[in-house]
């Protein structure tokens, strides 16, 4: 299977067909000759080696006549030319390449191509655990000579972060991310979370705190016995409790699980539709922030919402309020390079009035009842916990802002939906008032979680619900550039 062999499609089903089976004859062709090599250390000639590769998707756009003007925020182009990207697991992409494969075929009278491309798919990334590759003497660098390995130069964000130039006679990029890339992040989303990464829902929710966790799995064992849209929840370790399960049996598998053994456990409600939701605990700090994030970007969901707990900054605010942040004042200093500070993160409309409508729902409170409980405004992500030992020089920033919340996640969280083109939104709970006197205290903590964690995650559900009929709205045109690859 060399490189080349580009075919013609008729439409975007038939696209991912020809992709798939280009990518799971590659993936065979690779997982044999390891096999192989384990048992006979008989290394793959330059022929096999050649079929190692990642199929790609060329996609060429030449108007005849004026190019039609589209409002969808994706899978438009720029002006005329060829697009191309490679492609990797098409098979579990399938929804999502065939929606964009067939909007620019559909509007733009786009012709697609499918072929091998010339980039080898590293070993690593076709075993399914890695102990397949135990118990047989053979070293990594010994499997490094005769198989192609992950290599960081090819592995980056660069058209991501616009850093990609345009060359003549050179295609121009189809997706933001690679097949490299996709593989890359896919290793890790199931070293970090504990589960395949195909679970992952495009619905999810990110929090910092693990009672949050116990909420959901409550709530996500209700829905599988009274809403018939879940048919599942796999938990770290890709345990299982399907629907129908008895309420011991599904209790007993919840307590089984060892989720500490994995740095950011995730939970999936998994959904018939495929519009489930995703619950990752990320744990403290803008750098899991942001390596989660980098690692679900790939999946493109349609959204993700921080929920968790913050400092209230301001007098009038209660332990248990709520703040939905309209901007972020980012001292996190992880993305200073990617998203220089002086970016504005907007707010996106539609995530904001879905969580200050789910906040009414849920508690109940309208008017100004709600805006007691639910204040909006700046949250500031720090990235030092113990902020408030600098309070000589943190005072003067607050102040200027006028930030209402302080946290360690949000603004990395938001900043990172900007930059990989993912809808984002906060709601935070204020579970201390550090300037005002009122730390965090073991009893009072406890009754405030008690009290306060379960209708937090209720809302956070609830506006992730109201959102999912809003799909075309929510892929906002904040989010993207003038100079975009065509796929979402």
């Amino acid at each position: 299977m060399k490189a080349g062999g580009f075919e013609q499609v008729a439409s975007a089903s038939e696209a991912v067909d020809r992709l798939a089976a280009l990518h799971g004859a590659a993936c065979q062709s690779l997982r044999g000759a390891l096999e192989r090599y384990l048992k006979e250390h008989k290394p793959p000639t330059p022929a096999e080696r050649a079929t190692f590769r990642y199929p790609e998707v060329r996609v060429t756009y030449r108007p005849d006549g004026v190019m039609p003007v589209s409002a969808r925020a994706y899978a438009k182009f720029q002006g005329p030319g060829v697009y191309s990207t490679t492609v990797t697991q098409p098979e579990a992409f399938r929804p999502y390449l065939v929606e964009q494969l067939g909007l620019l075929m559909q509007d733009f009278d786009a012709r697609v191509e499918v072929g091998v491309s010339g980039l080898d798919i590293p070993y690593p990334y076709i075993v399914d655990r890695g102990d397949e590759l135990a118990g047989h003497g053979v070293s990594a660098a010994e499997l490094a000579r005769f198989f192609p390995t992950p290599m960081l130069a090819a592995v980056g964000d660069e058209i991501a972060d616009g850093l990609w130039d345009v060359e003549e006679g050179r295609a121009r990029p189809l997706a933001l991310f690679d097949a490299v890339r996709v593989d890359f992040s896919l290793r890790r989303l199931v070293h970090y979370t504990g589960t395949d990464w195909r679970l992952i829902q495009p619905w999810v929710l990110l929090t910092n705190y693990h009672r949050y966790v116990d909420q959901f799995v409550r709530w996500a064992l209700a829905r599988l016995n009274d809403d018939d849209r879940y048919e599942r929840l796999v938990l770290p370790g890709n345990v299982v409790i399907p629907r129908g399960l008895a309420e011991d049996e599904a209790i007993a598998r919840v307590t089984g699980v060892a989720w500490h053994r994995f740095q950011m456990p995730a939970y999936h409600l998994v959904a018939r539709d495929g519009h489930g939701v995703t619950l990752v605990n990320i744990g403290v700090g803008p750098a899991n922030a942001k390596n989660i994030t980098d690692h679900l970007a790939v999946l493109r969901p349609h959204c993700w919402l921080m929920i968790g707990h913050c400092g209230g900054l301001r007098q009038s605010q209660m332990i248990g309020d709520y703040v939905l942040a309209h901007a972020y004042l980012r001292q996190d200093r992880i993305l200073d390079e990617a998203v220089p500070t002086h970016v504005p993160i907007p707010a996106l409309a539609e995530v904001q009035v879905a969580l200050q409508e789910a906040a009414a729902i849920v508690t109940g409170d309208k008017g100004e009842a709600l805006k007691r409980r639910l204040r909006t405004g700046t949250v500031l992500t720090n990235d030092d916990r113990n902020w408030e030992l600098r309070w000589s020089q943190e005072r003067r920033v607050i102040n200027l802002s006028r930030a209402i919340a302080v946290d360690m996640e949000s603004g990395t969280i938001a900043a990172q939906g900007y930059r990989l083109r993912v809808p984002y939104g906060t709601l935070l709970c204020v579970s201390d008032k550090p300037l005002h006197g009122e730390i965090k205290l073991p009893g009072a903590a406890n009754a405030f979680y008690e009290r306060a964690v379960g209708e937090h995650l209720e809302i956070g559900l609830k506006a992730l619900d109201l959102l999912r009929s809003q799909r075309a709205q929510l892929h906002s045109r904040k989010l993207r550039s003038f100079d975009e690859p065509p796929f979402r």
